[in-house]
C-alpha cells in the first residue's frame, strides 16, 4: 500500500507539468513525438517532487477530481504561449490577406491547421524569440510557483473569468495588429496609390497590372517591417505569462 501511494502521488504531481507540455506550443506541437512529451512531462514531475506537497488521496473520486483540476491547471498555465503564437498567426493572416497569399495555406507543423505560409513564418519567429528571451525558463518558474498559489487538490475557480477572457482575446488582437501594423500600412497606401491610377487611366488592367506590384511592395515591407517582431514580442511576453498568472488566481 506505501508504495501504491507513492506512485499515485507521484502521478497526480505529474499531471500539470505533462498538460503544460501539451499546451505549450514548443513542446506540445504536433511534430513533437509523443515519447518525448511524455518523457518531458515525468522530468519536470520528477525535478519538483522535492519541492510540492503532495496530498494524501486513497478514494478514486478524490483522485479523478484532483486530475480533472490539474489538468485545467496546467492547460492555464500554457495559455500565456498560446496567446503569442495566437496573435502571430493573426499579423500574418492580416499580412497574408493583403498581398493575397491567402489563396494558398499549408498545414503548419505548430498546430496541425491549415494556415498561409505568412501565419506560419511569424508564429514559428515568435517562438524563436520567446526561446531567445528564456521565456521558457520563466514557464518552468510559473509553474513551480503555481503550486504555491494553487496547491495540488486546492483548486476553487472562484475568481471571475469572463473579464480574463476578454483581457486575453483583447491582447492577441492588440498584439497581431501590431505586428502586421508596418506591411498593412504600405499596402493600404499602395491600394490607393492604385486606385487614383485606375480614375486618371480607366483603360489600365490593374487587375493584371496590381497584383505583382501588390505582392512586390508587400515583400519588401515584410523584409523591413518584419525586423519589429521581435521588440513587440519581448515586450508581450510578460504580458502574457502574467495573463496566465492572473487565470492561475482565479482558480484559486
Amino acid at each position: 500500500m506505501p508504495d501504491t501511494q507513492v506512485l499515485i502521488r507521484f502521478a497526480l504531481l505529474v499531471v500539470r507539468p505533462g498538460m503544460l507540455v501539451v499546451a505549450a506550443p514548443m513542446f506540445g506541437a504536433s511534430y513533437v513525438p509523443g515519447p518525448v512529451r511524455i518523457g518531458l512531462g515525468v522530468l519536470l514531475g520528477v525535478i519538483l517532487a522535492p519541492l510540492v506537497q503532495q496530498p494524501l488521496v486513497t478514494e478514486p473520486v478524490g483522485i479523478f477530481v484532483i486530475v480533472a483540476s490539474e489538468v485545467v491547471i496546467g492547460i492555464a498555465l500554457g495559455m500565456g504561449v498560446r496567446l503569442l503564437v495566437g496573435a502571430a498567426e493573426l499579423a500574418g493572416h492580416l499580412v497574408g490577406f493583403q498581398m493575397g497569399l491567402s489563396y494558398a495555406a499549408l498545414v503548419d507543423p505548430q498546430s496541425g491547421v491549415r494556415n498561409n505560409m505568412l501565419a506560419a513564418l511569424y508564429a514559428n519567429l515568435a517562438m524563436v524569440i520567446f526561446l531567445a528571451i528564456d521565456g521558457h525558463h520563466t514557464l518552468v518558474r510559473t509553474l513551480a510557483q503555481s503550486y504555491e498559489t494553487v496547491p495540488i487538490g486546492g483548486m476553487h475557480a472562484s475568481g471571475p473569468f469572463g473579464p480574463l477572457v476578454v483581457q486575453m482575446l483583447g491582447l492577441v488582437f492588440v498584439t497581431g495588429v501590431r505586428l502586421a501594423a508596418p506591411v498593412v500600412t504600405v499596402l493600404l497606401i499602395v491600394e490607393l496609390a492604385l486606385g487614383l491610377i485606375s480614375r486618371a487611366a480607366p483603360s489600365l488592367n490593374l487587375m493584371v497590372v496590381g497584383a505583382p506590384i501588390r505582392l512586390l511592395a508587400g515583400l519588401a515591407a515584410l523584409g523591413i517591417g518584419i525586423q519589429v517582431t521581435s521588440p513587440v514580442i519581448t515586450g508581450i511576453a510578460r504580458s502574457a505569462v502574467d495573463a496566465s498568472l492572473r487565470l492561475l488566481h482565479a482558480l484559486a
